[in-house]
């Protein structure tokens, strides 16, 4: 059994709307994927995806039925919030949120690619950091930047990553890739699905933490 595809991200509708119940369910499962990583270097991360998951249930479970979509959220939030939108509220946790997600997505997908360095293809040095400078470099200062540069060192070899989202069954490499393609369909129109309503909202801000 697969580690991701055994919460699998759902297919969206015609319109691409996020079902935040549906979101909210799949993405908890999440955070685990940075234990396969085998180090508390990446415990930040984990920490911050789990947080704002957290902040954005929080929001939708004081009204389920207005909060149907992510989008709706975002919506009624720059109703509500006035001025403070969207530095505040499940807005600002969904835009760090969705940072943290497309993090997981470009490493995925770099693995998937076969992107490696040719000297030592059992590191995901080079996958890790994609995934980090398309992600989130840009929004993070010279001092998380250094604490990141450390973590690459930690990062875990390829062939014991790719056992770890096996759930450390003996997996053919190509099978487990293969359920990572697999998981990376639905997983990626989400991800960007949500990129693009920040886009078509304004919402998106540019500052460092």
């Amino acid at each position: 059994m697969s580690l991701l595809l055994d919460n699998s991200f759902g297919e969206l509708p015609p319109d691409n709307s996020v079902n935040t119940k549906l979101f909210l369910e799949t993405v908890s499962h999440l955070p685990s994927f940075f234990d396969c990583l085998g180090s508390k270097v990446f415990s930040p991360i984990k920490s911050d995806i789990n947080g704002n998951i957290t902040k954005i249930k929080e929001v939708y479970m004081k009204d389920p039925q207005r909060y149907i979509t992510l989008q709706q959220i975002l919506e009624a939030e720059r109703q509500d919030l006035g001025v403070e939108w969207p530095k505040a509220g499940a807005t600002l946790a969904l835009m760090w949120l969705k940072r943290g997600l497309r993090f997981i997505q470009v490493l995925l997908q770099s693995l998937v690619d076969g992107e490696q360095d040719t000297n030592q293809p059992n590191l995901i040095r080079i996958n890790i950091t994609k995934a980090y400078e398309q992600a989130l470099k840009q929004y993070h200062g010279w001092f998380v930047q250094k604490i990141f540069t450390t973590a690459l060192y930690a990062a875990p070899y390829r062939s014991d990553l790719l056992k770890a989202l096996s759930k450390g069954e003996d997996v053919k490499e190509e099978e487990c890739l293969e359920n990572l393609r697999h998981f990376l369909v639905n997983f990626t129109a989400t991800v960007d699905a949500i990129y693009e309503m920040y886009v078509r909202l304004n919402a998106e801000m540019h500052y460092t933490v």
